[in-house]
């Protein structure tokens, strides 16, 4: 299986993507990977434009990382095995900066003073694929290379219609769905899960006050312990159907052997979800 990587350490990440890209890619762009990396620490840190410094507590910069890390893992793991169709560079390079790029709808402009970034859950993927937008353009990216990148990172929306979906090819459809499954095994089979539902829970509340006050629906959670009971529904009644189903399994490419080989995200994901019935149990209502 892969090693596991330190995704509080952008540095760790940023070397086991450029390992990846340079193994699937001996043509490659030797600077492509470490621009990637740069830009989207910078949007996070609130060096580029007029944006602030991300400010969501549990979708920060780290949330990114773990995300990225499963997705050059998913996607080098397909790659090993001779997969078609084959990817390509530009595809992956284009998917690289969609997963990288995919929560910056949380990030809020210099003048947005009120609460946190969190406020705009309920919108942030729209707002991802508009920051995409004004962020690739300027970079030089072509509007076919950004509609691409925009169709990826809309494979990350809760309950997106991917039958929907304007992918321009095959391999776009695939690496959305890479995406798509990697931001969700990645962020499930953190080490820090259990602790950080809380902070999830604070998230989905102050998105549920700012969109109540514009006449939204309340949230769909009363408490973090609500969360928490939920978790494990969310697991094995979403997540997992969803992964196999609608993402085409492309989780298995993280096993070894594929495709049935030990698989470490479900293996940490499954203990995850153990030590929150655990706690469950441990502190009762």
């Amino acid at each position: 299986m892969f090693a596991e990587i330190d995704t509080k350490l952008t540095a760790a990440v940023h070397v086991e993507a450029k390992a990846a890209y340079t193994e699937m890619f001996s043509d490659g762009d030797p600077l492509f990977v470490t621009n990637a990396f740069g830009w989207a620490s910078d949007c996070f840190n609130g060096l580029y434009g007029d944006y602030q410094r991300i400010d969501a507590r549990y979708h920060d910069f780290e949330h990114t990382l773990q995300g990225t890390t499963c997705f050059v893992h998913l996607l080098l793991g397909r790659h090993r095995v001779g997969t078609e169709p084959s990817l390509t560079r530009r595809a992956f390079e284009l998917g690289l900066l969609a997963i990288l790029l995919h929560d910056t709808g949380y990030l809020k402009k210099n003048n947005d003073r009120e609460g946190t970034g969190a406020k705009y859950t309920s919108v942030h993927v729209n707002r991802s694929c508009d920051f995409a937008r004004e962020f690739l353009t300027e970079k030089g990216f072509t509007v076919s290379e950004i509609l691409s990148v925009q169709n990826m990172i809309r494979c990350t929306g809760v309950n997106v219609d991917l039958e929907a979906v304007p992918f321009q090819s095959d391999l776009d459809r695939i690496v959305g769905f890479a995406l798509g499954t990697s931001d969700l095994l990645g962020q499930m089979a953190a080490r820090d899960y259990v602790e950080k539902l809380p902070v999830l829970y604070s998230e989905f509340e102050e998105s549920a006050r700012f969109n109540l006050v514009r006449g939204a629906a309340p949230g769909m959670f009363s408490s973090a312990r609500d969360l928490m009971e939920k978790t494990p529904f969310f697991w094995e009644k979403y997540v997992v159907p969803k992964i196999n189903k609608d993402f085409d399994g492309l989780y298995k490419f993280l096993g070894a052997p594929f495709p049935d080989g030990p698989n470490k995200y479900l293996i940490k994901i499954e203990e995850n979800i153990s030590r929150i019935r655990e706690q469950l149990v441990l502190t009762p209502a």
